[in-house]
């Protein structure tokens, strides 16, 4: 838990009063993307980074493209070490007042915040869409579950509760107090540009946390953008402040961000491999961590299973955001009685629902993946597993549209040495394994050393009871494909990650419990 004490030599520079200039050569009012792209809100398309409630610039700047056309949508701040010192100063120094806010005003304050949100939500997913590629639909869905944890966690401000514990010494009485840990340095990915901050932000504010965000640099756009409805909100200077940087700069500033003494939590949203290195970076002064880190998540299909449902929760959990999700199912366990029917009606689905093109176009529903390294994984997953054997049912290439699109894929005949049994795809690739027993589906379905999300299908109470119990994953979705929701745990188990996001355990991963004797009575 930090304690706030008086900086000295590392003391945050004061910010100026409004009106008065950051320093020689840079404006006073805050700069917003000049003119924008056409249809993008120019109110809310921020490119400065925001620290202590002032936009400011930094030294460099890098730029922001659309990955379905590859046009540049503007060049954002690319901060560096200096920059996230100064943002984590910022954040501490606010941290000082912002933790004895009282519980009813914070609450107000993320109610006007997701208001704000609300009432902004067709600019805020525009911009979603243009720097992830998502269709429009899926990112005005974004926006409603990302507003909704701000909702959540206001409500979650007021519901912070102690205990009083009865002691065998009738003289004493023992309390056990929930206090905000402190500052929060926030990292986000780019597959929910919004939804994956206002999960982590909204319970460390209501906690009494102040936060320091570092955005994907695919999508700052959506960070800034909340930035400037915080603002809006009223929430005070230096609770929330956002530092985006380039690629180059992502692994300098995340070091910062994990060593910088004044930080006491580190949430981050991302791969294992990264999430690894971010632990050892805060095991050196021993933070709070949580982790969401990736998975490997298996779709099993039962033989008494209904067909149509499988298939219909099949696409649901592969193809939203073209697979570019955490708990997009990657593996398709099928049971041999069930399986040709499962194929062919699951083909029949994706070449009839599917339509790939720029996430704009109202008909599309598969849009770009986030870049050409993206695009080269998937291909990869598929010309190994053609060469061991696999046999491509539909899709199965590069799609004309350009260098980031991919056809959605479905594969037969797959195997558990193929790279897509044992890797996460992260892309619209279906593979499906045949099996004979449960224990062979299980046993598959938990050989992964990572353990997010697990799906299946089956209308046998006994065998729903088993597999959920056995199976080896923070979230099973049974008879399910969509099981993310403001009011349950998000997490996984094993390389997956650490702590709970959302629910009324997310903001447990913002509080620290101290125990109080009290004694003489």
């Amino acid at each position: 838990m930090a304690t706030c004490l008086r900086l000295r030599s590392c003391r945050a520079p004061r910010l100026p009063p409004a009106g008065r200039g950051l320093r020689p050569g840079c404006p006073a009012q805050p700069r917003r993307s000049a003119g924008g792209p056409a249809g993008l809100s120019a109110a809310l398309l921020r490119t400065e980074s925001f620290v202590g409630g002032r936009w400011l610039p930094a030294a460099a700047a890098f730029p922001v493209h659309d990955p379905a056309s590859g046009a540049q949508l503007g060049l954002v701040a690319d901060c560096g070490v200096p920059e996230t010192r100064a943002a984590v100063r910022a954040a501490y120094e606010a941290f000082c007042s912002w933790r004895g806010v009282p519980a009813k005003e914070r609450s107000s304050l993320l109610r006007k915040w997701y208001d704000l949100m609300m009432q902004n939500k067709d600019d805020l997913a525009k911009i979603i869409t243009a720097e992830s590629g998502k269709p429009l639909k899926e990112a005005q869905g974004e926006v409603a579950y990302s507003a909704l944890f701000l909702e959540w966690f206001s409500e979650e401000a007021r519901r912070v509760y102690g205990d009083v514990i009865y002691t065998p010494a009738k003289e004493k009485r023992a309390l056990v107090l929930k206090q905000p840990l402190g500052v929060a340095a926030v990292i986000t990915p780019w597959n929910f540009p919004s939804a994956m901050i206002t999960r982590k932000v909204g319970a460390a504010l209501a906690a009494g946390c102040t936060v320091v965000v570092k955005p994907a640099e695919h999508t700052p756009f959506s960070a800034l953008a909340l930035a400037e409805l915080a603002d809006q909100a009223a929430i005070p200077p230096g609770v929330y402040n956002v530092i985006p940087c380039s690629r180059a700069k992502a692994k300098e500033v995340g070091e910062a961000l994990c060593t910088d003494p004044l930080v006491s939590k580190i949430s981050f949203t991302g791969s294992t491999a990264t999430g690894k290195i971010l632990l050892h970076h805060a095991a050196g002064s021993v933070k709070r961590v949580s982790m969401e880190l990736g998975g490997h998540a298996p779709f099993i299909v039962f033989d008494s299973a209904n067909v149509d449902q499988a298939v219909a929760g099949a696409m649901a959990s592969k193809f939203r955001n073209s697979g570019q999700t955490c708990v997009c199912s990657n593996r398709f366990l099928v049971q041999r009685g069930i399986h040709d029917s499962f194929v062919k009606k699951f083909a029949e689905a994706i070449k009839t629902n599917l339509r790939v093109g720029n996430g704009f176009e109202e008909r599309t529903t598969q849009g770009p993946l986030i870049d050409e390294k993206a695009v080269e994984k998937v291909e990869k997953h598929v010309n190994d597993a053609v060469s061991k054997g696999a046999t491509v049912v539909t899709g199965g290439k590069r799609h004309q549209l350009g260098k980031n699109f991919f056809e959605p894929t479905l594969l037969s005949n797959v195997t558990r040495d193929m790279l897509c049994s044992h890797e996460e795809t992260f892309g619209p690739l279906a593979p499906v394994i045949k099996f004979d027993t449960e224990e062979e589906a299980v046993a598959i379905a938990n050989a992964a050393d990572v353990g997010l999300a697990g799906y299946f299908y089956s209308q046998d109470p006994a065998q729903i009871w088993r597999v959920a119990e056995r199976l080896e994953v923070g979230m099973v979705g049974v008879n399910e494909g969509l099981i993310s929701s403001v009011e349950c745990p998000f997490g996984g188990v094993k390389q997956s990650g650490l702590g709970r996001e959302g629910s009324k355990y997310g903001i447990d991963e913002y509080l620290e419990l101290k125990y109080v004797c009290f004694g003489g009575l």
